[in-house]
């Protein structure tokens, strides 16, 4: 790796204590070098690349969540060591690395120590399949490493060496698997006895964590798979958030030394770190776990992602911006032939196709006090029953970079854990099924709940749901007090009648197809999409969620006047509520067009569709006399 070298050149200048502004000028060359466009084929990612085939202090890359942040840490920053042979002392470098070199004199008065802090770092949750893949085809390709072998690693190198040429097909086997035409997760059978270490739980259960009798990857959805990281940092910790995604270079530790897991620690360790001799035993556990399994990355740079889409550029760029304005010219005819498809998908039904269209490029543009603007919780009421929101789901997560299925049975209510809960005894938080990444899409299937008694622990799913749907944050659980964490999180509904949770826009389905196999109709329309057209639908819906909006004077002017016609003849027919949905049904609009500005056109269009919305939504109470 040019770039390892270069750094490994770079800390002699500090040992010697020639050039004091060594580190700035270090970090100043990592990152204008990371910030190329080539950088992206050449460093090696973690979520891409098994980690037996990175050589240990190198430079890689990751793709993450910031799940937890931990205390801040102290280390020598600069020591000196004692030559056996010739009994002279030499100043080393501390930074960037986990273990300190043998003969530390502790009496030196050269010896600086500095501060730093772990952040514990996950995958993006609910990646969906198809990110995963297009990100693993343009990551750079590894060799195995020669000089270092884990022990669990029995094959020869000639072994691995041809095993390269076969490494993308047999990782892309083991990220998805192609089950009736769409791409889903690989199930993971009761009878799979050697079950993946770097896997996390099938389920997540209210049962507190017991670290001691197993290591627990702390993944916030269950069935995820992939690395977590211990990440440390050294520079701009105010610049980092909980929950934030990333993309993280650094240099990688996987120090042999650190896996002391279930192992009673050398009194001498202590001298690494003092305040290990205050944790508990579960606190250990918890934050020093074995780095072949969780890996310590040394951050050098750290770019924040907007999205996760790979078929985007992630940062703004001139050629980001270049790749929009070309992109916008295509905006109407690529809207007309998704809105066709999802006409197809939801049985004919281009009302809801529309409103399905706009949900999905809906994000939370700004908070007004309390209130998020531009959240747009979509119920998808008279849903059919059996496996059609199962499939449903399973095409919405073939069109967004990330997405979870929620299936809210009473038992997965009762038993689940949605909200992340501190753990003080192991001193981490334990992560829940809401701790998402923004613009996450999360599909709460109500169709699937019985009747039954949802007990204290359903409850509180049942209210986190609705205080995420209502203003988008969620109360993360301190035990003696809740601590309030915003969130931007799409919200899809399908329920069989009205939702019992708060939506934003309640539209019931009017299906105009009744298919005698809906799984095989599902599947057809689905596989009838080439994969550059679905790409088109991938670029489509990120895009607009990124586009900026405004409302010229005049306009605004005359949405007001049209309030004020509208509450004529019945003022109660048009509430300051429905006046909101409908201002934020034409932002989504126009934005679905690839219009930035609202014109009157839009809005008249926008009071049209809520008409028939509302029209539809009255004769369905009509029809059920029992809904509220």
């Amino acid at each position: 790796m040019r770039m390892w070298f270069v750094f490994r050149f770079c800390c002699p200048a500090a040992q010697s204590n020639s050039n004091p502004e060594w580190e700035e000028k270090v970090l100043e060359y990592f990152r204008g070098q990371l910030k190329e466009k080539e950088s992206l084929s050449w460093v090696p990612s973690l979520n891409d690349v098994p980690l037996h085939y990175l050589k240990p202090n190198s430079l890689v890359k990751f793709r993450c969540l910031v799940q937890d942040m931990f205390d801040p840490e102290f280390y020598m920053g600069v020591y000196e060591t004692v030559d056996p042979s010739t009994k002279t002392n030499v100043l080393r470098c501390g930074k960037y690395k986990d273990v300190t070199e043998c003969g530390v004199d502790l009496n030196s008065r050269n010896t600086v120590t500095a501060e730093r802090q772990t952040f514990y770092c996950v995958p993006i949750p609910g990646e969906s399949p198809w990110a995963k893949e297009i990100s693993f085809l343009s990551a750079a390709r590894v060799v195995p490493s020669t000089s270092y072998v884990p022990s669990r690693q029995k094959r020869s190198y000639e072994e691995d060496d041809d095993d390269m040429d076969t490494q993308p097909q047999k990782q892309r086997e083991s990220h998805t698997a192609q089950i009736g035409g769409f791409l889903t997760p690989k199930p993971h059978g009761n009878g799979d006895s050697k079950r993946q270490e770097t896997e996390a739980p099938s389920s997540q259960t209210t049962a507190p964590s017991d670290c001691s009798s197993h290591l627990d990857l702390n993944f916030p959805l269950p069935g995820e798979r992939g690395p977590a990281c211990l990440v440390k940092v050294y520079e701009g910790l105010d610049s980092f958030k909980l929950n934030d995604t990333l993309e993280i270079y650094g240099i990688l530790s996987v120090n042999p030394v650190l896996t002391v897991l279930g192992e009673e620690k050398d009194p001498s360790s202590l001298l690494l770190n003092p305040s290990e001799s205050m944790e508990s035993p579960e606190e250990q556990r918890a934050h020093d776990p074995p780095a072949s399994l969780v890996p310590r990355l040394h951050m050098l740079y750290a770019r924040p992602l907007q999205h996760n889409n790979p078929l985007l550029p992630s940062a703004p760029t001139e050629d980001q911006s270049a790749f929009v304005s070309s992109f916008l010219v295509e905006m109407a005819s690529v809207r007309a032939e998704l809105l066709a498809y999802l006409t197809h998908v939801l049985l004919g039904d281009g009302l809801a196709a529309e409103y399905l269209l706009l949900h999905l490029i809906s994000n939370v543009y700004t908070r007004r006090d309390v209130l998020p603007l531009g959240k747009f919780t979509l119920n998808l009421s008279g849903c059919p029953l059996n496996s059609y929101t199962e499939r449903l789901y399973q095409i919405i997560q073939q069109l967004v970079p990330c997405s979870y299925r929620l299936s809210m049975s009473l038992h997965t209510m009762n038993s689940m854990r949605l909200v992340p809960k501190k753990d003080y005894v192991a001193n981490r938080l334990v992560s829940g099924a809401l701790q998402l990444a923004r613009n996450t899409s999360l599909f709460l299937d109500e169709t699937q709940l019985e009747q039954g008694q949802l007990d204290s622990s359903g409850v509180r799913n049942i209210t986190a749901l609705g205080n995420l749907i209502s203003w988008q944050k969620v109360d993360y659980d301190f035990s003696y007090h809740q601590m309030e964490f915003p969130c931007n999180i799409n919200v899809l509904v399908t329920s069989e009648g009205r939702s019992l949770l708060p939506s934003d826009c309640q539209v019931p389905l009017q299906p105009h197809v009744t298919p005698p196999n809906m799984e095989e109709y599902l599947t057809t329309i689905h596989m009838a999409q080439f994969t550059s057209q679905m790409n088109k639908f991938r670029v489509y819906l990120s895009l607009a969620r990124t586009l900026d909006y405004s409302i010229s004077d005049e306009v605004t002017k005359a949405v007001e006047d049209d309030f004020v016609d509208m509450r004529k003849d019945d003022p109660q027919s048009v509430t300051a509520e429905d006046l909101h949905r409908m201002l934020v049904v034409a932002r989504l609009l126009s934005l679905s067009l690839g219009q930035t500005t609202l014109s009157r056109d839009g809005w008249m269009r926008a009071k049209h569709i809520d008409m028939l919305r509302r029209s539809r939504t009255e004769q369905q109470k009509s029809l059920n006399g029992n809904e509220p």
